[in-house]
């Protein structure tokens, strides 16, 4: 089965990602946490079976590895004020693909293919809990029904619930719970379940730097 695998982006730089890693980190490293936690999502999307990768990307690229990686992913720009907003045009930009989407952002490194394949496997929409009370994954089989997401209150802890009220009137699949890279800790919990990819590497490298 093919399917459009949106993963709503934003470019790493300094001072403007990972801004609740800081402190203990400094922006810039906060930026090669966010760095390696989007590269690690490239690679396990563009692995996935049957999907279409396609990166909603806010911001200009500065770094080569990133540029790299979007090189190989159809890569389309991020439009609205608000978050709500830029997730209802991007699924409606990727709607003339003409296939269902699985969409997801670029906090939850540990996904795997075969995860991301799993998760595409739904009738009308899915939704994929994250531990913070919001949610990391999105799957809808007509993405103009997006829509119903501009009136969600997003980054809060009601967020997924309201989510899936929002998507009442679907048959909605249960994806999944996840965490989200939003602090230290939920940092290094994630870095441990996936030691050998760039996130875990990345915070290794920070730790060593710092003693």
């Amino acid at each position: 089965m093919r399917f459009c695998l949106l993963v709503m982006a934003k470019s790493p730089v300094p001072g403007q990602v990972k801004t609740r890693l800081c402190p203990p980190l400094t922006p810039e490293e906060a930026a090669d946490v966010a760095a390696a936690s989007l590269l690690d999502t490239l690679s396990a999307a563009l692995a996935t079976p049957g999907a279409v990768p396609v990166v909603a990307l806010a911001g200009s690229v500065r770094r080569d590895d990133v540029r790299d990686a979007l090189a190989e992913c159809v890569v389309i720009p991020q439009r609205g004020w608000t978050f709500a907003d830029r997730l209802v045009h991007a699924h409606a930009d990727v709607a003339r693909f003409g296939l269902p989407v699985l969409q997801i952002g670029m906090d939850t490194p540990q996904v795997t293919p075969s995860l991301l394949e799993s998760c595409a496997e739904f009738e009308e929409a899915a939704l994929g809990f994250a531990l913070d009370g919001g949610w990391w994954a999105l799957g809808l089989r007509d993405p103009l029904r997006a829509e119903v997401l501009r009136d969600v209150p997003m980054s809060r802890a009601d967020t997924g619930v309201r989510t899936l009220t929002a998507l009442l009137g679907m048959k909605v699949r249960t994806l999944p719970i996840l965490s989200d890279v939003d602090t230290m800790v939920d940092a290094r919990a994630v870095a441990a379940q996936v030691p050998g990819g760039r996130f875990a590497a990345t915070l290794t490298e920070i730790a060593a730097v710092r003693r």
